[in-house]
């Protein structure tokens, strides 16, 4: 199977662990394209529905942002969905099917890197009409590990929707990223951070760049 997302012309930028005005508004001016907002009460990056909304309020338009969950019930789902109506919903955990297809449409769909089952991972989600994307993490989120990006270049065609990469991105390493994988998007968290949850906009412009660079390089 060949995906009609390959190789994008533009990978697309998404800083995830959004939790105040000055660091979303300094993400989108560094030139993000989406922002992410943490709804899972174990991470460090946890923000409350309503803040989050009241962030998104202050946006200007054209872009996107995106709430994430970990296997979350379709009722506790749609609770914050209506708190905090975000474009799409990122589900990060090990949700059911059935449960994937309740929750979308609109959906991101992460699963874990493991060479052995990542090709069947891309078509089983592929395949599903409620998923938009499916994104590639070296961990269970947030944790800063990368992984082997050629082994997943490699199964990236067995996959009909876009890709977004994550895990253990950052402005020093995300430009080989793209040149191996040539992903739909990039996602990062930890990567941007001085500290643990904690932002960074120095950095956040760093990897910006870093991604715009390695565009220009592919071109």
């Amino acid at each position: 199977m060949t995906s009609l997302w390959s190789a994008p012309a533009r990978t697309r930028i998404k800083i995830c662990g959004i939790r105040d005005e000055a660091t979303a508004h300094a993400a989108l001016a560094a030139g993000a394209d989406t922002l992410g907002f943490v709804f899972h009460k174990a991470s460090p990056r946890f923000i409350e529905p309503d803040e989050a909304w009241a962030i998104i309020q202050t946006l200007p338009p054209m872009h996107t942002t995106v709430g994430l969950t970990v296997g979350a019930s379709v009722e506790a789902y749609s609770r914050i969905e209506r708190q905090c109506p975000t474009d799409f919903g990122q589900l990060h955990g090990d949700e059911p099917e059935e449960v994937v297809r309740a929750c979308g449409p609109r959906v991101i769909k992460a699963v874990r890197f493991d060479r052995a089952t990542i090709a069947a991972q891309l078509r089983r989600w592929g395949a599903v009409d409620e998923v938009d994307a499916v994104l590639v993490d070296g961990s269970a989120g947030g944790m800063g590990e990368a992984f082997d990006w050629s082994a997943l270049a490699g199964a990236c065609g067995e996959c009909a929707k876009p890709i977004i990469l994550a895990g253990g991105l950052n402005a020093a390493n995300v430009g080989e990223a793209i040149r191996v994988v040539r992903p739909w998007a990039v996602d990062v968290s930890s990567g941007v951070e001085r500290e643990r949850g904690v932002k960074d906009a120095g950095m956040i412009r760093e990897f910006c760049a870093a991604v715009r660079a390695a565009d220009a390089a592919l071109a």
